[in-house]
């Protein structure tokens, strides 16, 4: 799966915070992810991100 950072991605389940859009800010084995909602970042192995994954939005820049 070709994901570039700075694209936003839409995962299966929401965040606590109700959004369930997320910019990708690093990749890798893992990647890192923020939160749209509230701007909380995490890192998430690739596996789990590519078996959750929705369609992707390109980068708004």
């Amino acid at each position: 799966m070709d994901l570039k950072v700075g694209e936003i991605i839409r995962l299966k389940k929401p965040h606590p915070c109700g959004s369930s859009q997320w910019e990708i800010l690093r990749t890798g084995m893992d990647f890192r992810l923020k939160c749209q909602g509230c701007g909380h970042q995490i890192m998430v192995s690739r596996k789990l991100v590519e078996k959750n994954i929705r369609p992707i939005k390109k980068p708004t820049k």
